[in-house]
């Protein structure tokens, strides 16, 4: 694990205990009501990168096979106590999106909610999971990132430091044009807030 990545992870372990707390501006966006929607899309054998304290759980129907990953295993131990409360099965590791240990074309979909605003090389995660999603597979995502308008996109330029010091998120990330550096061509995207929080729909066979 290189050096950004281990502050990564100790930024996430510190704020294990109060994350949901800290999401809860966005649960009051329809968070919660965009996950549901996000998880209708996907099928078969399901990774979910940045599982975090496994809020995105009770929405699992029954005939999905989940595995979750987190960077933080105190993430991961909230995850498993969720998962037990709500009697989910899943399967859930301490992974970090960027080195994936899966092999090739393991899952048929993958599913990451605001978890690219934190990887330290964005790129390079999301070649991992092209690379671990199965040719036809899917990949779902919501995402914040930075804002294409004017004024609000230098604001979030100059509030981001603060901002990932304190909460470990990156506010200005373009995270579209990432993925399109990796290559994928059919890339559906739907605003959910503003042009901040995007729902992002890729089909891995093209």
């Amino acid at each position: 694990m290189d050096k950004k990545t281990k502050v990564i992870q100790k930024r996430y372990n510190r704020i294990a205990k109060i994350y949901d707390l800290l999401e809860l501006p966005l649960e009051r966006l329809k968070l919660s009501l965009w996950r549901k929607e996000a998880i209708s899309h996907l099928e078969g054998k399901v990774l979910e990168v940045g599982i975090g304290t496994g809020k995105n759980l009770e929405y699992y129907p029954e005939h999905l096979e989940v595995t979750g990953i987190d960077i933080s295993d105190k993430m991961i131990n909230k995850a498993k106590n969720r998962g037990k409360k709500l009697n989910k099965k899943v399967k859930l590791i301490q992974m970090d999106v960027q080195n994936l240990s899966f092999e090739d074309n393991k899952f048929d979909s993958i599913y990451a909610s605001c978890v690219f605003c934190s990887v330290p090389d964005p790129v390079k995660g999301l070649r991992e999971i092209k690379r671990v999603c199965k040719k036809d597979g899917k990949i779902v995502m919501i995402e914040h990132m930075r804002s294409e308008k004017k004024i609000m996109g230098i604001i979030m330029d100059i509030f981001n430091p603060l901002v990932v010091k304190t909460y470990g998120a990156n506010i200005n990330r373009r995270t579209v044009q990432n993925i399109k550096k990796v290559g994928w061509k059919s890339v559906e995207t739907r605003n959910l807030w503003s042009d901040v929080v995007k729902m992002i729909i890729i089909d891995n066979s093209k």
